[in-house]
């Protein structure tokens, strides 16, 4: 799960970093492609049921060849999935209306996240 993730990497953290160690697992949230994953979720669920999230799937392991010759347009959905963060709910409470935890919300399995903006739903279009 989720919880079991976090404790691992608080314990490790802990070795490094002093004040890792007073925190609780408890205290930390995990956060994927703009969502927070809820603690009694698991890995295998996600990967199993292929969950999405705002900029494509949260976690992929299709083996293919993916060459992109000329320029790449970053509104085209893309199967890589971004590295996940680990921060402090105490963290995340104080900083949630600033980039980038203002575009986090907590992981909805139910919800259609559609396709990936870069602006929150601005388009740039040509003007006549």
């Amino acid at each position: 799960t989720v919880a079991k993730f976090l404790e691992l990497v608080r314990s490790s953290l802990a070795k490094d970093f002093r004040e890792m160690q007073n925190v609780s697992s408890d205290a930390l949230i995990y956060v994927k492609e703009d969502l927070i994953l809820p603690q009694d979720v698991s890995f295998y669920d996600l990967i199993a049921t292929r969950a999405r999230g705002k900029s494509g799937p949260l976690f992929n392991f299709d083996v293919h060849d993916d060459v992109r010759v000329g320029a790449v347009d970053s509104r085209v959905e893309k199967d890589e999935s971004h590295p996940g963060k680990v921060v402090e709910r105490r963290w995340y409470d104080r900083n949630k209306h600033i980039f980038p935890a203002s575009r986090w919300e907590v992981y909805d399995p139910a919800k259609e996240y559609g396709r990936y903006t870069i602006h929150g739903g601005e388009v740039n279009k040509k003007k006549k």
